[in-house]
C-alpha cells in the first residue's frame, strides 16, 4: 500500500483538483491519503469532509490551530499504514504524476527518494534564498543534493518512523535520515506556477533556517554525545581564563597591583563560565545514557539504520 500524506493550511480551492489528480495517478495502486488540516481558517476542511464522505481512503486530521510543517507530517508519519510513503503539498506546484517515478526508485532499493525542482516555478527571491540554503547544508553535511526542501518526496515506511521532527525539522528531512544511514538519491520532477492562494513561506524564512540548522548540527554532530561539544567550547573558555589568572599571578609575584584591574574579573568569569559549560555537558551526557538504558529496558533495542535486504538477497 502507499500512503500519500499531504499537510496543508488554506488550499480549499486546490484540493478538489488535486484528489481528482491522485485518484488518476494511482489508479493501478492500493493508496490511502493523509490529509493534515494545519489549522486552516478557510473552507479547507469542509472541502476535505466532503471529498472523505465518498472515498474511504482519505482520512483526515485537523490541528485547532496552526502548528507548523513538521508537527503536521509527525501527525501524518504516525498515521500511516502503507509500506511505502510520499509527502507532497497541497498547493498544486507539486504534480501527482510524478508518484510513480519516485516509487520506482525505492523499488530499486532506496530508502529515501527527494524530488528536484530543477526548473522551479516560483519568485525570484525564493528560488535565491533556498539556493543558498541548500549550498550550506551540502558544504556542512556533504550530502549533495539539488533542493532539500522539495515537499514531494518518497520514503520507506521505517525511515519515517524514525523521524522525531519539530520546528523547521522538516526541511532537513534527507539529512536526518542520511545520518541515521538510510539511502538517500534525487528526482528531477516537474514544478508548477502556483495556480490559488498565495505562499506561506517568504524570504524570512531564511532566518529562520539558520537557527534550525544549528540545532541540525548540533543533533547530527553531538546529539547522543553532547559532552564533546560542551567540554570542547567549556574548556576553550577556561583554559583561556585559566591564561589570564596564570598572567596575573605571575605579575602578582613581580609586586604590581592586580586587584583592581579589570583583566581579573575577566579571568574568574572566564573560569567559572567553563566550568559551567563542562558541567552542562556532564548532565546533558548523563540524561542520554538514562534515557537509553530506559529506553532498552522497555522496548529492546530498535534500529533503524539496518540496510534494506531485497528479496532476492534474502
Amino acid at each position: 500500500m502507499i500512503s500519500v500524506v499531504i499537510p496543508l493550511f488554506n488550499e480549499e480551492d486546490s484540493l478538489p483538483l488535486l484528489y481528482k489528480s491522485l485518484q488518476e495517478h494511482l489508479k493501478n495502486v492500493s493508496y490511502e491519503l493523509l490529509f493534515i488540516d494545519d489549522g486552516s481558517t478557510d473552507n479547507s476542511l469542509n472541502v476535505l469532509q466532503k471529498i472523505a464522505q465518498k472515498d474511504k481512503r482519505v482520512h483526515i486530521f485537523s490541528f485547532r490551530k496552526n502548528l507548523g510543517k513538521s508537527e503536521a507530517l509527525m501527525l501524518g508519519f504516525s498515521k500511516v499504514n502503507g509500506e511505502y510513503v510520499v509527502t507532497m503539498d497541497a498547493d498544486l506546484q507539486d504534480k501527482p504524476s510524478e508518484i510513480p517515478r519516485l516509487l520506482k526508485k525505492l523499488d530499486d532499493g532506496w530508502d529515501v527518494v527527494c524530488g528536484w525542482r530543477k526548473n522551479r516555478q516560483d519568485a525570484k527571491i525564493k528560488i535565491i534564498s533556498s539556493y543558498f540554503f541548500n549550498f550550506l547544508v551540502r558544504k556542512m553535511w556533504g550530502l549533495f543534493l539539488h533542493d532539500y526542501n522539495c515537499g514531494l518526496k518518497a520514503f520507506r515506511k521505517e525511515a519515517v518512523k524514525s523521524l522525531h521532527l519539530y520546528g523547521g525539522l522538516h526541511r532537513f528531512i534527507a539529512l536526518l535520515l542520511y545520518q541515521q544511514g538510510f539511502r538517500v538519491c534525487e528526482v528531477v520532477v516537474v514544478h508548477e506556477k502556483r495556480k490559488f492562494g498565495k505562499s506561506k513561506f517568504g524570504f524570512s524564512k531564511v532566518w529562520k533556517d539558520l537557527p534550525d540548522m544549528f540545532t541540525v548540527f548540533f543533533l547530527t554532530r553531538y546529539g547522543e554525545r553532547p559532552l564533546h561539544f560542551f567540554g570542547s567550547v567549556g574548556g576553550i573558555i577556561l583554559c583561556i581564563g585559566f591564561f589570564i589568572l596564570g598572567y596575573l599571578t605571575y605579575l602578582r609575584f613581580l609586586g604590581e597591583s592586580i586587584g583592581r584591574r579589570p583583566l581579573l574579573l575577566f579571568g574568574v568569569l572566564l573560569v567559572l563560565s567553563g566550568l559551567q559549560v563542562l558541567f552542562t555537558g556532564f548532565l546533558a551526557d548523563l540524561i542520554i545514557n538514562i534515557a537509553k538504558k530506559r529506553t532498552i529496558e522497555r522496548e529492546g533495542v530498535i534500529d533503524y539504520r539496518l540496510k534494506y535486504i531485497s528479496w532476492e538477497e534474502r
